[in-house]
């Protein structure tokens, strides 16, 4: 069933959410010293391409460097990830059978805010 939900989102959203993370993760690591944020961008983008059967839990080592970053982070690229989720999001719930895919990209909103501290696991 995952694998089939998969394939429904990225036809319909995760190859463009793909994109925006990917162009987020080439501007940062072009910018040297946001290398980090380039590589929580590109982790970020890989399971926004195929998010179903995965889940984000919170790194339990995560301190105050990983609050930090974030902040930097929604300053120069989270906030319009986050609003691509939302325009993405609001445009899948149009139709029902829609409604799960943008329910999962409004779950996507608060990874795209605070990328760093958190791990992408699969699902037992």
């Amino acid at each position: 069933m995952k694998t089939l939900l998969n394939i429904i989102w990225f036809v319909f959203s995760g190859f463009w959410l793909f994109l925006g993370y990917m162009f987020a993760a080439l501007i940062m690591c072009v910018l040297i010293v946001t290398i980090p944020w380039g590589i929580a961008a590109a982790r970020i983008g890989v399971y926004a391409l195929w998010p179903f059967g995965k889940i984000v839990v919170p790194t339990p080592n995560a301190g105050v460097g990983s609050f930090l970053g974030n902040v930097v982070w929604v300053v120069l690229a989270g906030w319009w990830i986050a609003l691509e989720h939302l325009i993405s999001g609001i445009a899948l719930c149009i139709t029902i059978i829609g409604i799960p895919f943008g329910i999962a990209n409004f779950k996507l909103i608060q990874v795209a805010l605070m990328p760093l501290g958190k791990q992408i696991v699969d699902l037992p």
